[in-house]
């Protein structure tokens, strides 16, 4: 990820009057509290992205999503062109991880026509914009700028797909980039190597347990040849999708994409894909991992979940929520405000395309433990029954309306604030082609959100969560282990 795209964004608040009702803390954690009646909120009407997609003879995939004319009033003058290349952590190849985010920064060096950080003047310059990310499933290239500079990237992205120059220097000066980026995530942050550690942690034969970011001995034990191979095999027109949304002419967009990308050809290779399937777990696993700077002790458990495009992945989301977006949270007022057995902790609900992984964690109150002793820390256990126990209350109690309706809201509101923006648009039709396959579904994933009952949320927790083992790791203050992974 470029540095720019490790800022939070800023999110503005979308009001909807008595529909959010903010509980103080409203049967969270399992604790009794008086709720009035109220009935359930009702659906809110959005309207669809309606995405237009057509494939190019190469294979390209083009989705275009124009803005919708309002009369009397002009139009925004601004476009998002993005385009998503289907390669991720996990088409890292064997003892070469972090190939996939390495390749996000080295797309903005030189090309056969283009001077290193080209893309920076043809946005930035302009009064638009641009950045890049690299997940599990894969990387994506985003650009905002005024609508008649939408040509000009046209030409340039069509020019980093086919006329990348990956030479010594480039991958020399990247990589020492991504090292510092690995050293500021991971080893700078007190427990970034904890989160770091869990897809490895759960994770044993699908090659999701490998961190996107990758790491250090990888990259460094890698040449230039692994590094032109990987290029060739995946930054291709047959396993990528450009989107343009915004205030455009879909007509003159699509000639523009037929001129630039069009004479673009696929090799005649097909693009390797992942077909591993991770095995259900048997049974649980307790872990230890030990780092040199560990302020106080924490724990994760880590389970089994379905992909993002399964049924359950809406009623999952709020579960997720209920139980750790927030200071209202569960385990937030759970654990850190009344029982102060912890100075935070969350749960993650991250559905990949292939499978995902449930995280519910927490980090002790109190200082480290240091020596021996770290590891039969009495604080590590106390979590551990006390965020079963949050998930048992939420998948076995009851769950008043007017909390189910609070988090079903923010989870809303995030979603339509993001789509106010053509960016905001064009990333959630992404998400849902890498992640679900399917273009058209961005218009459904609202809709589940909306439809997602109490009974909904404590049948997958009981299903994903109670009903399968967990991997319990444990993070202690210590020397770092030396086990590849750096999990005891």
């Amino acid at each position: 990820m470029r540095p720019e795209a490790l800022q939070a964004p800023r999110r503005r608040l979308l009001r909807q009057g008595a529909a959010v009702a903010l509980l103080a803390g409203g049967g969270l954690a399992g604790l009794p509290v008086r709720v009035q009646a109220q009935a359930p909120m009702p659906a809110v009407r959005v309207p669809a992205l309606s995405p237009r997609v057509r494939l190019l003879r190469n294979g390209l995939q083009v989705v275009l999503m124009p803005d919708a004319p309002v009369a009397g009033r002009a139009g925004t003058g601004t476009a998002a062109l993005q385009v998503w290349y289907r390669v991720g952590g996990k088409d890292d190849p064997p003892g070469r991880s972090g190939f996939a985010h390495l390749f996000e920064h080295m797309m903005f060096k030189r090309t056969r026509h283009l001077a290193d950080e080209a893309f920076d003047r043809l946005t930035e310059d302009v009064g638009g914009q641009n950045n890049a990310f690299t997940t599990e499933d894969a990387t994506a290239y985003l650009n905002v700028v005024p609508a008649n500079h939408v040509e000009r990237l046209l030409w340039a992205e069509a020019e980093r797909m086919a006329q990348l120059l990956v030479t010594e220097p480039q991958f020399l000066s990247e990589r020492a980039v991504v090292a510092s980026e690995f050293r500021q995530r991971v080893l700078v942050d007190p427990y970034g190597r904890l989160f770091n550690a869990m897809a490895p942690a759960l994770w044993r034969v699908h090659p999701y347990r490998h961190p996107v970011i990758g790491r250090v001995e990888d990259l460094n034990a890698a040449t230039l040849d692994d590094v032109q191979r990987f290029h060739a095999t995946y930054y291709r027109p047959d396993n990528a999708t450009l989107i343009v949304a915004g205030d455009i002419d879909p007509a003159r967009v699509d000639a523009w994409v037929d001129r630039y990308f069009g004479p673009l050809t696929a090799p005649g290779t097909p693009v390797p894909r992942v077909t591993l399937r991770e095995p259900r777990r048997e049974r649980g696993q307790a872990l230890t991992l030990s780092a040199p700077q560990v302020p106080a002790p924490a724990l994760a458990l880590l389970w089994q979940a379905p992909g993002a495009a399964h049924t359950d992945a809406a009623p999952l989301r709020v579960a997720g929520a209920l139980l750790g977006q927030g200071d209202s949270s569960r385990l937030s007022v759970g654990l850190v405000e009344r029982a102060r057995l912890a100075q935070s902790a969350g749960f993650g609900v991250d559905l990949h395309a292939d499978a995902g992984m449930l995280s519910a964690w927490a980090i002790a109150a109190g200082p480290a433990v240091v020596g021996g002793e770290a590891r039969n820390d009495p604080r590590l256990p106390q979590l551990d029954a006390a965020l079963l126990r949050a998930v048992h209350r939420l998948a076995h109690g009851s769950i008043p309306i007017g909390e189910l309706d609070k988090v079903r809201t923010q989870l809303l509101t995030e979603a339509l604030v993001a789509r106010q923006t053509a960016e905001g648009r064009a990333l959630a039709v992404g998400w849902s082609i890498v992640r679900r396959q399917d273009a058209g579904a961005v218009d459904a994933e609202l809709a589940q959100l909306q439809a997602v009952r109490a009974e909904d949320v404590q049948r997958v927790l009981r299903t994903h969560v109670l009903g399968v083992p967990a991997v319990a790791l444990r993070y202690v203050q210590g020397p770092p282990a030396a086990l590849p992974g750096g999990l005891a």
